[in-house]
């Protein structure tokens, strides 16, 4: 298994890595996480825990695009050890996107979203 493949399956599990942050935080609130009634509970959240929310959506949102990257770049015979750097940068990306979410700084979130889809489409362009 290649390094860009086992990037697409961190870049898989991330947005869930990012929806548990607020729902471990929650276990000393008032409102504790309440798995029975989960959408009920993320309904409620407001600030950095909504954020986080929105964040792991937007994780899954960007996945096809960097999974068929891969994919295709990968059976077109490209150049695998660029393809691998572009997949760490990929899911390096998608972890400072996510980071600066949560922290609500909005101009800075854009940016960085544009830099993940851009190697996403650098990728694409090696196929």
């Amino acid at each position: 298994m290649t390094l860009a493949n086992w990037c697409i399956a961190a870049a898989c599990l991330l947005p869930t890595m990012v929806a548990l942050t607020p729902k471990v935080a929650s276990f000393k609130d008032q409102d504790h996480y309440d798995n029975t009634h989960p959408r009920d509970w993320e309904s409620r959240q407001v600030g950095w825990k909504r954020r986080a929310h929105a964040a792991h959506l937007n994780g899954f949102e960007a996945l096809p695009l960097f999974i068929a990257a891969v994919i295709l770049a990968q059976q077109a015979n490209a150049n695998q050890d660029r393809i691998d750097i572009l997949a760490m940068a990929f899911v390096l990306i998608r972890v400072v996107y996510s980071i600066i979410y949560i922290s609500n700084l909005a101009i800075l979130r854009t940016l960085v979203w544009f830099a993940g889809v851009g190697v996403s489409l650098a990728i694409l362009a090696m196929a």
